[in-house]
């Protein structure tokens, strides 16, 4: 039977009740018999993976000063040593980015995300069982690993299962668990010390290898490894009973079909494969010159200046206005579009890093007047900087890279498109921590700032002329633009 038939036939037996005018598209009347309840279990389950990626990313901040002024000098961490513990996570990140590469289009999205969970727990053990500073760093170093494959598998895993009405919001919530993480590991580092915090953060990628026994492959991993009736099967847990799934499992399979399911160099040429992937990469390295983690590196001195003594509890206000902010960019993803936050993202941190730079600016010219500190106005205006730049960045450029990264890329590219990507935002991350002080030498406090709001200016600019709108389009479709056909 042919395939545009029976996708008719599907459709008319399951929506004909219902839209009797005949208008409804196929697409509508698919919809409109999903049921999501056990999509948001697989998606649930998946984003456990970046709640630990937060754990390690967070865990530093509670646990340096703590390590720095222990009574045993083997685990006493020196000025030198507390910098290497915090950023040697970006070196095993990066390296997890390319092993992800690599498992995802090997063994497939779930097995990779279950595999990642031991690099985590293993990391964790090894710090828990510490007995001299190498131990921390090689427990840092795999913690990193499985947070560089976690970047990954999971926006991919989430954006193959889900369909286009949710996959906005359900993306999103992976920036979502990632600063949820860091907050929650800021608010035990209140009341645990260093060790029961390790142990608390080996809890979620514990419950992601239980919990991943139970969920499906993706379907369209499924398909272009020839396996239909497997996919059928993930399918129908994912849509729910009444969701005529063949119709599709057909569109998937038809797109496998035409562009081939083997990843070749070669494939490079094809703008269907090099322009989401230049548009990815770009995406994470605008992410990491907007200035977020200078920001952040400022963010307790700027407290302290506003006479907030508690510098812990500022950096739990800090990653609660992330949550917050991020969790509203969830839940209007997919009404608002990409492209509108990207550019109200862009725009707000345009202006406050701006408005940081003048705030450098005023600071050093009042110090070069021999005054004593910085008026309190001006403290203020840093406050209020910094809060619009966090809300910013968490509404828009935190979340929605990650987001478009999984939407664009082709299924056949994904393992080798998405270690670039990865590996390009790590590398970012790295070369822009690492160069930020000597930026803040050579340009002054205010000229880094003044850099990072141009820097903002060209990402909405880039947003706007290069960025798609992928919000309501089914993958394939976002597969067909690029390569300049007409999708499923």
């Amino acid at each position: 039977m042919d395939i545009q038939t029976e996708r008719r036939r599907l459709l008319d037996g399951e929506a004909g009740d219902e839209d009797p005018t005949g208008l409804m598209s196929e697409q509508e009347a698919y919809l409109s018999k999903v049921k999501n309840g056990k999509l948001y279990l697989a998606s649930f389950a998946a984003v456990l993976g970046p709640m630990s990626f937060g754990f390690v990313l967070g865990y530093s901040s509670p646990a340096i000063p703590e390590l720095s002024r222990i009574s045993d000098p083997r685990l006493r961490l020196s000025e030198v040593q507390a910098s290497w513990f915090g950023s040697i996570v970006t070196i095993g990140a990066a390296l997890g980015g390319l092993l992800g590469g690599w498992m995802v289009q090997k063994i497939g999205r779930k097995l990779s995300l279950m595999f990642c969970t031991l690099p985590y727990v293993f990391g964790f053990t090894i710090i828990i069982a510490a007995q001299n500073v190498w131990m921390f760093y090689v427990g840092r170093v795999l913690t990193g690993i499985a947070s560089g494959i976690t970047s990954l598998v999971v926006p991919l895993y989430i954006s193959e299962t889900a369909h286009e009405k949710v996959r906005g919001t359900l993306g999103s919530c992976v920036q979502l668990m990632v600063v949820s993480g860091i907050m929650g590991v800021y608010l035990a580092g209140l009341f645990m010390d260093w060790r029961w915090l390790a142990i608390c953060c080996s809890i979620p990628p514990s419950l992601v290898m239980v919990a991943m026994c139970f969920m499906p492959e993706t379907p369209r991993f499924l398909l272009s490894k020839g396996k239909r009736r497997e996919a059928e099967e993930a399918l129908r847990f994912l849509r729910g009973p009444d969701a005529p799934i063949e119709w599709e499992c057909a569109r998937i399979e038809d797109a496998c079909d035409e562009q081939g399911s083997t990843f070749h160099l070669s494939d490079l040429t094809d703008p269907g494969v090099f322009k989401p992937l230049l548009i990815s990469v770009l995406l994470m390295f605008f992410q990491q010159m907007t200035g977020i983690n200078a920001i952040m590196f400022y963010a307790e001195n700027i407290f302290e200046q506003a006479h907030f003594k508690e510098s812990d509890l500022a950096s739990v206000i800090v990653a609660l206005i992330q949550v917050v902010f991020t969790g509203i960019a969830a839940l209007i993803m997919d009404r608002a579009g990409r492209k509108v936050l990207l550019v109200v993202s862009g725009v707000a941190m345009m202006i406050s890093t701006t408005t940081f730079g003048v705030y450098f600016y005023l600071v050093s010219k009042a110090a070069s007047t021999a005054a004593a500190e910085p008026p309190p106005d001006l403290t203020w205006l840093a406050l209020a900087s910094m809060a619009i730049f966090i809300a910013g960045f968490a509404i828009g450029w935190g979340p929605i890279p990650w987001l478009i990264m999984s939407e664009v890329i082709p299924i056949r590219v994904r393992g080798f498109a998405g270690a670039t990507v990865v590996l390009s935002n790590w590398g970012m991350a790295f070369v822009v921590t690492k160069s930020f002080q000597d930026m803040m030498i050579l340009l002054t406090s205010a000229g880094t700032f003044w850099l990072f709001a141009c820097m903002c200016a060209l990402n909405v600019v880039f947003t706007v002329i290069f960025v798609p709108e992928t919000k309501g389009k089914t993958l394939e479709q976002i597969e067909a633009i690029f390569r300049g056909t007409s999708g499923p």
